[in-house]
């Protein structure tokens, strides 16, 4: 853990992924997304066929390399452009779109392998999953894999709070996450956390309450961003009928600070603004400009005089 005086030094007064990397590491970091051609539980008819309301096309691949690509090809491709800026870098392999430990326990180890041993300079792997798929003999694998290479769970909760999980179709219930991260944890498995502040009819209470929560469990990381409004999902066309309210850039930055300051201090901030492909988005406009987002969320964090855990 780092003190609040790293964080000023730092320029943020937030535990920041690219800090904690530089000093785990001590060299720049980057996280290669690679396409695993997973599918979804949510999307294939065995919980679900349309995915989360809000579920990209794709799947949450969209910044991922190309499914019909082997894993190899992806990661050179991504490395190329990397390296023409950062040539001493180190990366960390990102299973990245859909649902990264759906499939029989094979081709995970297959996959997982390969992804590792594709580059001396990789540090560590990244697998983006639900909660609910997750048995225990993937864990045991999962675990086994994590004495020879760190590795990092990112499991999507989006939201505490049950009449909004259920209004996103995201299909699985609380205990079912609370499940997951203890069986993680109890085999050293880092676990990172994404949420979403925005979604329908949640006020910022709720999204306040998503964050205290999750100080109560043992995780690592957290991941935040805006609700996206994407073309060809279910909610962008139910607001291209009618209209809904959509977080303004100031109250996003309101939130996201009182959200830091609730926050435990040793919990890796991964992400403050995500990205949305911009040929798919249809609001909110503002989350285009993520370094501007940043940007706010730093100034205004310093005008309050808030750190990360200032309010615990």
């Amino acid at each position: 853990m780092i003190n609040q005086e790293n964080y000023i030094n730092n320029q943020h007064r937030y535990y920041t992924l690219d800090y904690y990397l530089k000093q785990k590491f001590n060299c720049k970091v980057f996280k290669v997304a690679l396409n695993g051609n997973f599918s979804c539980p949510n999307r294939d008819g065995t919980i679900g066929n349309t995915g989360c309301t809000f579920c990209s096309p794709s799947g949450s691949g969209d910044f991922a390399g190309k499914k019909e690509n082997s894993l190899k090809n992806q990661f050179n491709d991504i490395c190329n452009i990397i390296h023409q800026k950062w040539h001493d870098a180190k990366y960390i392999v990102y299973f990245q779109a859909n649902t990264n430990t759906y499939a029989p326990l094979d081709k995970l180890q297959k996959l997982f392998e390969e992804a590792i041993s594709l580059d001396h300079n990789i540090v560590g792997i990244s697998i983006a999953t639900r909660p609910d798929c997750l048995p225990n003999d993937v864990i045991n694998y999962l675990a086994n894999l994590n004495k020879r290479i760190p590795v990092w769970i990112e499991l999507g909760l989006q939201t505490i709070h049950e009449k909004t999980s259920n209004d996103i179709k995201r299909g699985y219930l609380l205990p079912i996450f609370d499940d997951a991260v203890k069986r993680l944890r109890n085999n050293n498995i880092d676990v990172i956390v994404h949420i979403i502040n925005g979604l329908p009819n949640e006020n910022k209470n709720m999204m306040l309450e998503t964050i205290k929560y999750l100080n109560n469990l043992d995780i690592q990381g957290i991941k935040i961003h805006s609700l996206f409004l994407l073309k060809n999902t279910i909610l962008g066309n139910e607001y291209l009928k009618n209209p809904f309210p959509m977080l303004t850039l100031d109250e996003y930055v309101d939130i996201v600070c009182e959200q830091i300051a609730c926050l435990r201090k040793d919990i890796v901030i991964h992400r403050i603004s995500g990205d949305a492909p911009k040929d798919l988005l249809i609001a909110p406009l503002w989350s285009l400009k993520k370094f501007v987002v940043m940007n706010e969320i730093d100034k205004e964090m310093k005008k309050r005089d808030y750190t990360q855990g200032c309010k615990l």
